[in-house]
């Protein structure tokens, strides 16, 4: 067996966290938050109801995911985050909307997606402004890359949605490259419009950044190998 580190598309960072995000994740966490340790995911079991799934990847501080479940009541959110201010912010948002179709979870998302999501069971998957990794040397720590696109693939349904958006030209081109070679993906010719304004598109906007924004949907039917 290979003892070979798997490459994490993330470093965790020290921030600082105020008050309220340690409050938040203390008393908040057994409301929003969800430990799989592993374990399949039900989705009816953990919203109480059945409706479509939409996995948000790497939220930051949450206004957008928050947002997202606030606007569309009829679906149900998960958050994936690594970062414990972020979270704690999301779980403080979550509180203050009396939000009860957001989930959040702290913990590599291709983690949870490899040991936690079922096959088939999600709807959209959403990653907004992931880690560029723009030094040519760190590409290979880019989240998107064949394998994990390979991996949503299998995770989400027939006629499923991915989104993402990047203000990084070259991990724009990355992304599309990757996709693209990807048999089922299929491209949409419009993105949807229900992402809100972050500091990631404000942070862009100041280094006269400008974002690249596409969607796909997996095609009706999936090889049973995802590949």
């Amino acid at each position: 067996m290979s003892d070979k580190r798997e490459i994490k598309s993330y470093v965790i960072r020290t921030g600082r966290m105020t008050p309220g995000q340690t409050r938040a994740l203390d008393k908040l966490w057994p409301t929003y938050g969800l430990d799989p340790a592993g374990e399949l995911l039900d989705w009816t079991a953990v919203f109480g109801r059945d409706a479509p799934c939409v996995l948000d990847i790497g939220f930051g501080n949450g206004d957008s995911l928050a947002s997202m479940a606030a606007a569309n009541p009829d679906k149900n959110y998960i958050g994936a985050e690594v970062h414990a201010p972020g979270v704690g912010h999301c779980l403080l948002l979550a509180s203050k909307q009396a939000l009860t179709n957001l989930k959040v979870v702290r913990q590599d998302a291709v983690e949870l997606l490899k040991n936690s999501v079922a096959d088939t069971s999600l709807a959209r998957v959403n990653i907004f402004f992931p880690d560029p990794w723009h030094k040519k040397r760190h590409h290979k720590r880019r989240l998107v890359q064949p394998n994990f696109i390979k991996l949503l693939a299998r995770k989400l349904q027939p006629n499923g949605m991915l989104h993402i958006v990047t203000d990084w030209p070259n991990y724009a081109e990355h992304i599309d490259a990757v996709i693209s070679a990807h048999s089922d993906f299929e491209y949409l010719p419009a993105a949807p419009d229900d992402r809100v304004t972050t500091r990631f598109d404000s942070r862009g906007a100041r280094l006269g950044h400008s974002n690249w924004e596409r969607a796909w949907c997996t095609r009706s039917k999936i090889r049973a190998d995802g590949k």
